[in-house]
């Protein structure tokens, strides 16, 4: 930082010291602190958009790769019954099923969501740095606008001696204002047009998400649809009676007997 960046630093401290004790009054524009807060409110939600869109992928990644580590236990479990049993296809059907879905999420999914939806969400995220440094700007060039004024009104209340300090003031004062107006005007007309182009811009990534989704789901019933017919046909409807539940207490009954399950 240049000497002269260091003093304006110390100047505007100062003057936002004086100003939180009253002494300094603090110019607002409602205007523009209306359209600040719809902006804050924008960056926050696009950030948490970036963040769980991320988590979202992550997660569908996880999960196939676990079933696909699901449907391989399931398949060494019934690899010891009776080969051709429908116990020992369903386990087969459903870890090719499943390595299928893994596949087809990797080679047809992976690359076009990043495409169309998180460098999109990104890309506007990216926005949001650059829009806070004009921000920055405008308050410290508030900051200069309402030194030089407070100055200028103590030099118009008590006139000084030396008869070019009020003239010298008051242009201090008429060009602190001039660009803190110009910066303040830029965003009150800028961030309401910032934020009305977010619709338009993620109306692609909105319909694409939705594709994709219904694109694995579709696949994920076809390919576990394959899987069902090696089930009787009641189960289903056993399963909604509650036979099948008590099916599985029968069976862990029987492993309560054994010995080695704490039977005597």
């Amino acid at each position: 930082m240049s000497w002269n960046g260091f003093k304006k630093s110390v100047s505007r401290a100062g003057t936002t010291l004086l100003q939180k004790t009253g002494q300094i009054e603090r110019t607002v524009d409602r205007g523009f602190v209306e359209e600040e807060e719809k902006y804050r409110v924008f960056e926050k939600e696009c950030q948490a958009l970036q963040k769980d869109s991320k988590a979202y992928w992550d997660a569908m990644k996880a999960m196939t790769a676990a079933q696909g580590r699901i449907a391989d236990t399931i398949e060494v479990f019934y690899g010891g019954t009776e080969r051709g049993s429908e116990g020992a296809m369903a386990g087969h059907a459903y870890k090719r099923a499943a390595d299928e879905l893994d596949s087809s999420f990797n080679r047809e999914l992976d690359v076009p969501y990043r495409t169309a939806i998180l460098e999109p969400v990104g890309k506007m995220a990216a926005y949001f740095p650059i829009v806070n440094e004009h921000i920055a700007k405008r308050n410290k060039k508030l900051l200069d606008y309402d030194s030089t004024r407070s100055k200028y009104d103590k030099l118009v209340n008590k006139p000084p001696e030396d008869p070019t300090k009020l003239p010298r003031a008051e242009q201090e004062k008429n060009d602190a204002e001039e660009v803190y107006k110009m910066l303040n005007d830029q965003l009150i007309n800028e961030l309401p047009m910032f934020l009305d182009l977010r619709v338009p811009y993620f109306d692609p990534s909105f319909e694409a998400m939705i594709r994709m989704q219904s694109k694995f789901a579709e696949e994920g019933y076809e390919k576990l649809s394959g899987v069902q017919r090696y089930f009787s046909d009641n189960v289903r409807d056993d399963y909604a009676a509650g036979q099948l539940d008590a099916q599985v207490e029968g069976v862990l009954n029987e492993m309560r007997e054994l010995s080695i399950c704490g039977g005597n």
